[in-house]
């Protein structure tokens, strides 16, 4: 029993490895070309932000001594953002004072002249004509001191008393919008613009319903832009939101990042109602590049190259015959085929592989 035992472990050992040694024919997937569309498309990642964003600095040097908004409410142009009280610069304010003290003495004179002309003129001791001189040189000292003084009080205090609706301690904002950010506290000190610094930014004012996308592209796509070109733009923190926005500037010239040549973008964005967009979200465009509509596909993974030349093979009743074809526009999943197939024949695919 034990002999007849090994003999049929043996005799069925050999069996099975006998069939395993046997060659298998290979199997293919069928694939079918049909007629569709094909579209070349790239991802062009960048930043949605406002056309227009406006930093608000001051006209004179000072403290912020109120603030009137906060970061997220609108503004409209010409509102009062924040209130400064002055530092005056101690040598414009000494010079000020010496014109006004300047100024007061030559309207001294300039009254005592008048008062003795007036005199003499009232009995006709003097011409009409040097009584006008008199009374000129008058009237330019009152005008000089008025303007001494105006000087004066704008320096010390940032604005003049005949001018208050012009206060330059009032920091109003250039254009209506929403207000993205006021980086300055009550008490700081601040700077105006000047030819030596670029001054305080005491808020940043934005328009949120006029956005755009700007990003940057490869120059060896580049070339299948023009101006008007659809976009499909998608914020990577709002799940499911695509908006639609159009191409409106390609920039003339490259910027080199890590060896790479890259073309600035940018396209007008459409915000639906309901819908809110924050400054500065991470976005990727969707640039349609090239497409192809109403045209015979196939599944490019049944493409076989040999050099320059594409065929396939095509199913025949005693296997697969190899047949040139023509081919167009990719999608990197699917390929044109121009010429060389019709559609309902039945393509070799991949090769399926059987688990063992």
């Amino acid at each position: 029993m034990l002999v007849v035992l090994v003999a049929a472990i043996f005799i069925g050992t050999f069996a099975y490895l006998f069939q395993r040694s046997k060659p298998k024919e290979t199997q293919y997937q069928e694939v079918v070309p049909e007629m569709g569309s094909i579209s070349k498309s790239t991802v062009v990642t960048g930043k949605i932000q406002p056309r227009d964003e406006v930093n608000v600095k001051p006209q004179i040097n000072g403290i912020v001594a109120e603030l009137y908004k906060k970061a997220g409410e609108t503004v409209q142009q010409n509102e009062v953002i924040a209130k400064l009280k002055v530092i005056p610069d101690m040598s414009q304010l000494s010079s000020a004072q010496s014109r006004v003290r300047l100024a007061d003495v030559n309207l001294k004179q300039a009254q005592t002249n008048y008062n003795r002309e007036k005199e003499l003129f009232d009995k006709n001791l003097v011409s009409a004509e040097e009584f006008e001189k008199v009374s000129q040189a008058l009237q330019q000292a009152q005008e000089e001191r008025s303007i001494a003084q105006e000087t004066l009080e704008i320096v010390r205090d940032g604005v003049s008393s005949s001018n208050k609706s012009g206060s330059t301690t009032l920091v109003r904002s250039t254009i209506s919008g929403l207000i993205l950010d006021i980086p300055v506290k009550v008490g700081n000190s601040v700077t105006m613009s000047n030819t030596f610094n670029d001054g305080t930014t005491i808020a940043t004012v934005a328009n949120m319903d006029d956005l755009i996308f700007d990003g940057n592209i490869d120059e060896t796509e580049v070339g299948h832009l023009h101006v008007g070109l659809p976009v499909r733009i998608s914020v990577g923190a709002l799940q499911d939101v695509h908006l639609d926005a159009a191409l409106e500037y390609i920039s003339p010239k490259a910027t080199e990042s890590n060896g790479t040549n890259l073309f600035e973008i940018k396209a007008s964005v459409k915000v639906p109602a309901g819908i809110t967009i924050r400054s500065g979200y991470s976005a990727n465009a969707e640039i349609v590049l090239d497409q192809a509509d109403n045209v015979l596909t196939l599944a490019e993974s049944a493409i076989q190259w040999e050099g320059d030349s594409t065929f396939v093979y095509i199913k025949a009743a005693d296997g697969w015959d190899k047949r040139p074809v023509e081919t167009g526009l990719s999608d990197g999943v699917n390929i044109e085929i121009r010429n060389g197939l019709t559609p309902g024949e039945t393509v070799r695919g991949t090769e399926i592989i059987k688990s063992k």
